[in-house]
């Protein structure tokens, strides 16, 4: 079975060389950095014991971190669900056969695509406060969600989008021929199979939702970053907490993207697994030919 992949060919015995040598070189390079980073802190005493001595004490993980990484997950959850059905939508908007309706969600679609959410988070804050009227508590949770769903639901209409062009023509067309609206079609046969394509994409983009909740760290949204600053003024030790959170995130953000790696596995053993064989074809040709009382060619014939 060929290595090669949908971008890359498998690299051949030189190329296989070279990235090895590069890899070398990047690995002692990466490992001279973090030496000095390491051999820094631990001059400024910045990795004595004492101060990852609060890591092992109950009230650290119970009063601070555990929160914290409750409230990113709930932020996270709520979004992507969110995301994800306000996505296909526009998707399906900026699809549409009707061009009011195609125009006001690709308008959407590219305004929000290009405000940072931060500032969406910000606006959406502020909103709330003047207009909405949120409750304060739920207002910095409010404000998380919305700059999150907003920007990540237009990354998945893209997704949607590029999916539904990159399937075949003869799609679309098939639909029409059996008496399909567009509309129909859209929903029933191109939405379907665009989903299952680029569903690896979307997983992965949970792992952009989950990081960028951070930033509600911005608007008093008690997230897993905030309560790590909290823990570290409390205590004095700011180095390791940082160290402690960027190890948390790297451990969910790899689930997922082992995640979406062995949905991207299932999805390609499933599509080879429905392919026929060409033995197929001729089978069923003979038996055609044998149910419709075609004499078989003799030996000379042949």
């Amino acid at each position: 079975m060929s290595d090669a992949t949908v971008l890359y060919d498998a690299p051949g015995p030189r190329a296989r060389v070279r990235n090895l040598v590069i890899a070398v070189i990047g690995g002692v390079l990466l490992a001279a950095a973090v030496f000095v980073v390491i051999r820094a802190l631990a001059v400024k005493e910045q990795l004595t014991g004492e101060k990852w001595l609060p890591f092992l004490q109950a009230d650290s993980w119970t009063a601070y971190i555990i929160p914290g990484l409750i409230g990113t997950l709930v932020a996270a959850a709520i979004s992507v669900v969110l995301a994800v059905i306000f996505g296909i939508l526009l998707g399906m908007g900026r699809l549409s056969e009707v061009t009011p309706v195609r125009i006001l969600c690709g308008a959407f679609v590219e305004f929000f695509r290009s405000v940072p959410v931060l500032v969406m988070m910000l606006f959406a804050y502020f909103f709330g406060i003047f207009v909405l009227q949120v409750d304060p508590d739920l207002l910095p949770l409010f404000g998380t969600i919305v700059g999150l769903t907003f920007y990540n639901s237009c990354v998945i209409a893209e997704l949607v989008r590029s999916g539904v062009h990159a399937l075949p023509k003869g799609q679309r067309e098939a639909g029409w021929a059996i008496g399909l609206t567009p509309t129909q079609t859209l929903t029933s046969i191109l939405l379907p199979q665009a989903i299952t394509a680029m569903l690896p994409s979307i997983i992965s983009q949970l792992v952009v939702i989950l990081k960028d909740s951070a930033l509600g760290y911005n608007i008093v949204y008690l997230e897993l970053l905030r309560q790590g600053q909290n823990l570290a003024t409390y205590r004095g030790n700011l180095i390791p907490t940082l160290i402690v959170l960027a190890a948390i995130y790297i451990v969910i953000n790899w689930g997922l993207t082992r995640l979406a790696g062995l949905v991207e596995k299932r999805l390609r053993e499933g599509k080879r697994g429905i392919k026929a064989g060409p033995e197929a074809g001729f089978v069923v040709m003979e038996e055609t030919a044998a149910d419709e009382g075609v004499e078989e060619p003799s030996e000379l014939q042949r």
